[in-house]
């Protein structure tokens, strides 16, 4: 049988760096989620206050595996 997985979107911020927001959305996603399988970054964004960078965001989408009942 086909594998089949569920995707769903997040976004995230770190005020450390882009990586740092990704590691944030998979900590958060798998509190509630089980068998996370990748992160997809589709968009890198910053937040800036007075010439500096004050957050870093991502638009991600998370991948788990679907459990059968």
């Amino acid at each position: 049988m086909a594998k089949v997985v569920k995707v769903i979107e997040l976004m995230s911020q770190s005020p450390k760096s882009w990586e740092d927001a990704a590691q944030g959305a998979v900590e958060e996603a798998t509190k509630t989620l089980r068998n996370v399988r990748s992160i997809y970054v589709k968009e890198f964004t910053a937040e800036v206050d007075e010439g500096k960078i004050t957050n870093y965001r991502i638009n991600a989408k998370v991948t788990f595996d679907l459990e059968r009942g």
